[in-house]
């Protein structure tokens, strides 16, 4: 196979790989905080996507990304309420029940969604042009879903290791008695950590409505992807899963060149077998 098709399918996989690897920070950081395994994380993608189709294609028009800042406040408040209704009353239950407890949100969020808008496919019509180089063509939307994700991903940085309300959530995350003796509302930052999460998997769900069409059942695909995506980088750490999603980015970008797309899950499910077998811990976790 030629480099000539190989560097733009890579570059093209790499750029996709941050948009990922946002989705996936919202999981890791809810399983890192509250070992919460959240399976209505494909449906909140699902939701962020079509908060920007519903205002871009409502009566006032809103911009696309316009509307991703309108994801981002929305998966925070949802995010939030899903927790105080569906999480919080079974958190400190055995591991299957908040299992269940998330599930069910995933399947009412499904319900209502596919009711409302059907599983027709829809998109957002945006166009930013292109910047061409040689054979390399780098699309507007991608570049600025990848600027985007970069900022985001920054600013969960800084609100963990720079702000007070940071060092709450990790101290929660630590040890959740302890930072209660010292003061600290851990119902709270429970609620607050599992918004913040809710609300980056929104945020990516937007981005992703720029690059392709959707429908209310897409985040199921980007749902299992993330799953491989926090197995990878290492359960409960947000700058793996970021790093995560560029390595599955670009091996996807990689190996459509080589492989049918079809195939490309295949390898995805393999390589998070691999993980699990030889290095459970992921790539920045610790071996055990």
């Amino acid at each position: 196979m030629s480099l000539e098709a190989l560097v733009p399918s890579a570059i093209d996989g790499l750029m996709l790989g941050f948009v990922y690897g946002l989705a996936a920070m919202g999981l890791t950081l809810i399983f890192g905080v509250m070992k919460v395994i959240n399976l209505s994380h494909g449906p909140v993608i699902a939701l962020g996507m079509f908060v920007v189709y519903t205002l871009f294609t409502g009566p006032l028009g809103v911009n696309p990304y316009l509307g991703i800042a309108a994801a981002l406040v929305i998966g925070l408040v949802f995010g939030v309420v899903e927790y105080l209704i569906a999480v919080d009353r079974v958190i400190n239950a055995p591991e299957l029940t908040t299992l269940l407890a998330t599930f069910s949100v995933n399947l009412m969020i499904i319900g209502v969604a596919t009711s409302t808008f059907t599983t027709t496919p829809r998109a957002v019509d945006v166009s930013l042009g292109s910047v061409t180089a040689g054979n390399i063509t780098v699309l507007g939307t991608h570049a600025v879903a990848v600027a985007v994700a970069i900022v985001v991903a920054i600013l969960l940085y800084a609100l963990l290791f720079r702000t007070r309300i940071g060092k709450s959530i990790r101290a929660v995350a630590n040890n959740r008695a302890a930072a209660e003796l010292m003061g600290i509302d851990s119902r709270r930052m429970l609620a607050l950590s599992f918004g913040i999460g809710t609300s980056l998997a929104m945020v990516s769900g937007a981005l992703l409505s720029t690059l392709f069409p959707f429908n209310p059942l897409s985040g199921a695909g980007y749902e299992v992807k993330s799953f491989v995506i926090v197995v990878l980088g290492g359960l409960g750490n947000p700058t793996g899963a970021l790093l995560g999603g560029i390595v599955i980015g670009l091996l996807e970008g990689v190996t459509t060149v080589f492989i049918p797309v079809s195939w490309v899950p295949v390898l995805e499910y393999v390589i998070f077998i691999a993980i699990l077998l030889l290095r459970p811990s992921g790539l920045l976790g610790s071996r055990a």
